[in-house]
């Protein structure tokens, strides 16, 4: 059986098989066909948007056949409308209900397996509506009491239950007898959940969610997490395969154009891949035959896939590697040999259960592991490092080098000796006692810091200050500011809005080195700025001249050498022994002259710091490299081949170890602090509560608690005391019963129902 495709005139959402496997309707913007499945075609039998009728009910969000009657279609439209079609009409009248009760765009919509005129639907508006397609409007409605419903499924092992899933992460369980409560209701994932889909063997329910997760929960008695996948992408649909129980297909919302069937045993990487897509996948339906399912997409084709042209991923995965952690630590894995005879009496026992297909097989591939260690006097774990670090660092409200030096103490506090070392390099490089000002437009502007003009600091003030100072030498001018030197440690001008580093050292006690006391360690022989006519040295070069002695010569070295008033220091030399002495001629005071000397160098520290942050992430200390990022500051712009991408995806990665670890309120300061426009609205994302009222469950339309149906001010009693909460109150979204947060803590400690009594099973975090 071969591949093979049909085009359409605009992108295909989604698409529906019949109950027999022999027909398939897509539905878009601009398509709404049912097409014949041939033996290596796809033929049209109906085109409904061929109608001179159109309206924004033909825009198909989603579409649904009926289980029970091949001559029934629904849709779902982005206007709010729920359509049931009549495929054994004509024009007009195959549009046989209209259901308007939808205030915003309907996402979903689902028949009921076995009665055959029940339909589901799920919208933005965060309702759900129930539908008997023999009457005009719903049965019952469903409020979700979240921002808006993604998905609804009814469950094949209970005829009364259906499943729903919102933008806010969480799963609800429902009754289809009972409209004022779910049955359940628990956070499924950190973001919006796309897409549900039951099993059709077990009570296993798999959710996929923005957070590039695939979870499979267990719903027998206690919920369970059974396994989870990771993907590289938010994933929008997924579809258990038939007559494989651990097998099922995935669509990514973004990136991955691929259609990937995973192995819930191994998640993280894809058991098949088929790759015939050009753009985003938007639904798969699976045949009876676990080997062939067609599959629509945004690339505007319909495609029939067999297992028989699908790649293998596994089949290309390297069997060996090696890591190495911050610590030291040496992980090593290499391939070893697989017993031939145990693979062989694998596969025959698979091909005497298996007569009519054949079997799926893994890519036999086993790996042994090596674990290198150091020794260490530490025995915090890893978990409690990174807890310690994230409470105790300091990224906000004092300086960069206060914060530098606060967070290096930290570090070597719980042994990070190499994050450390990131800390105080970042403080060297970075820090205050650095001045960073910006270029002097002229030569009379001075490049200041602490009120010490750069003039000074380089002894090349006019004359008039020189005469002011008392001084005639740059070293004499110096001398003046030694008040200064221990402020002034390096120097920074600014190329083109960024700093480039002057290694001016000034033999400071609290720098790394020191050349001396209260001297210039070197002199600066120009700095090259760029004027609009191009560039220009700001200092003019002056020729180094090597003295002909070390130290000045305070008088004459003679054989009977007279007092010193007599013979200041002077270049000339006495002719003999007598009391008149001629100079005769000027000696050479310098033995060697170097014109034009070279340049220093401008240095940019930025590669060296970007390296050390890239090194931190890439080992997984995803922390160093987020905290260092927000305690820059303005100086982040320095690190100009650090892309936004992989600082975003740097500060979502230290978020959501965060989460992990239930440290809320810091990740609330990281996002606070971030600088992204991606991570700052996450703060506004989720940050509306619907509640019910505890004694009608009708939900609260006003901004305070008092009921308009039964003007009730039941809500504000405890469950467990029954008295007024005037403090903090926990209450329950699935059955809107709460009460003071210590009485309810202490009660789910040891119960797992409600204290009201209503026998729902709450979800106490």
């Amino acid at each position: 059986m071969a591949t093979f495709y049909v085009g359409q005139e605009g992108p295909v959402n989604a698409l529906a098989l019949n109950r027999d496997n022999t027909q398939v309707a897509i539905g878009g913007r601009n398509v709404f066909k049912v097409y014949k499945i041939e033996e290596d075609k796809f033929r049209e039998i109906c085109n409904l948007r061929a109608s001179k009728h159109l309206n924004l009910s033909f825009s198909c969000n989603d579409v649904s056949w009926s289980w029970t009657d091949d001559h029934y279609l629904a849709t779902a439209a982005t206007n709010g409308h729920v359509c049931v079609w009549n495929l054994t009409k004509m024009g007009k009248a195959m549009q046989e209900q209209d259901y308007q009760e939808h205030k915003r765009t309907v996402n979903k919509v689902n028949f009921h397996a076995s009665e055959p005129n029940r339909l589901i639907s799920g919208s933005q508006d965060g309702t759900m509506r129930y539908f008997d397609i023999r009457l005009k409007n719903a049965v019952a409605i469903f409020y979700s009491n979240t921002e808006s419903v993604r998905d609804v499924q009814f469950s094949p092992h209970n005829p009364y239950t259906f499943s729903a899933v919102s933008e806010n992460g969480s799963v609800q369980l429902w009754d289809v007898r009972r409209s004022d409560k779910c049955q359940q209701q628990f956070a499924a994932h950190s973001g919006p959940i796309f897409a549900c889909d039951w099993h059709p063997e077990n009570t296993w329910l798999a959710t996929a969610s923005r957070d590039k997760t695939i979870k499979v929960w267990d719903l027998t008695s206690k919920l369970t997490l059974e396994y989870t996948i990771h993907t590289i992408a938010s994933i929008g649909h997924i579809k258990w395969r038939p007559q494989r129980r651990y097998h099922i297909a995935s669509c990514a919302l973004v990136v991955d154009c691929s259609i990937n069937i995973w192995d819930v045993r191994r998640p993280y990487i894809p058991f098949a891949a088929f790759n015939e897509h050009k753009d985003i996948p938007s639904g798969v339906a699976w045949k009876e035959d676990p080997h062939v399912f067609l599959s629509s997409g945004r690339d505007c084709t319909l495609y029939q896939h067999t297992f028989d042209y699908a790649s293998r991923p596994a089949s290309k995965a390297n069997p060996q590697g090696v890591s190495l952690n911050n610590k030291g630590e040496i992980l090593y894995a290499h391939k070893i040999n697989v017993n031939n005879a145990i693979v062989k009496a694998a596969v025959g026992i698979i091909r005497k259960t298996s007569t009519t297909q054949p079997p799926d097989q893994f890519h036999l591939a086993s790996s042994l592991m090596h674990q290198f260690t150091l020794p260490s006097h530490d025995d915090r774990s890893e978990s409690e490092v990174f807890i310690g670090l994230a409470n105790n660092y300091v990224m906000h409200g004092r300086s960069l080098s206060e914060m530098c030096e606060h967070n290096w103490a930290v570090a070597k506090q719980y042994g990070k000796e190499q994050v450390a070392v990131v800390w105080r390099i970042i403080k060297t490089m970075y820090g205050e006692e650095y001045v960073q000002n910006s270029v002097p437009n002229n030569r009379e502007d001075v490049i200041s810091h602490n009120n010490l003009p750069m003039n000074n600091m380089l002894g090349l003030e006019h004359e008039n200050d020189q005469r002011s100072r008392g001084g005639d030498t740059p070293a004499a001018q110096f001398s003046d500011d030694t008040e200064n030197e221990d402020q002034v440690d390096h120097m920074t001008i600014y190329n083109n809005g960024f700093p480039m580093y002057l290694n001016v050292r000034t033999g400071l006690p609290k720098g790394d080195f020191s050349f001396g006391e209260n001297e210039l360690d070197m002199e600066l022989d120009g700095i090259i700025t760029d004027f609009q006519s191009g560039y220009r040295n700001y200092i003019p070069q002056q020729d180094f001249v090597l003295p002909n002695e070390a130290f000045h010569i305070r008088h004459e070295i003679r054989n009977r050498s007279p007092p010193p008033d007599k013979f200041p220091n002077s270049n000339y030399e006495v002719l003999n022994d007598d009391s008149h002495g001629v100079p005769i001629e000027e000696q050479p005071t310098a033995l060697l002259t170097v014109s034009n000397l070279p340049k220093m160098s401008l240095w940019d520290p930025s590669s060296i710091v970007l390296d050390a942050l890239k090194h931190h992430a890439m080992l997984g200390d995803v922390q160093t490299a987020a905290c260092v990022l927000i305690v820059l500051g303005d100086q982040r712009k320095c690190l100009t081949d650090l892309d936004e991408s992989t600082q975003e995806h740097w500060l979502l990665g230290y978020i959501d170890l965060l989460s992990r670890f239930q440290l809320w309120n810091i990740a609330t300061q990281i996002i606070k602090l971030s600088w992204i426009p991606a991570v700052e609205q996450m703060n506004q994302q989720s940050t509306r509560f619907n509640t019910n009222c505890s004694n009608c469950s009708k939900a609260l339309q006003r901004i305070g608690w008092l009921c308009d149906r039964c003007h009730s001010s039941q809500y504000a009693l405890c469950s467990v005391c029954h008295q007024v909460v005037k403090g903090l109150y926990a209450w329950c979204q699935g059955c809107s019963h709460g009460g003071h947060l210590l009485h309810m803590r202490q009660w789910f400690a040891v119960n797992k129902t409600c204290p009201a009594g209503c026998r729902h099973l709450c979800e106490y975090k």
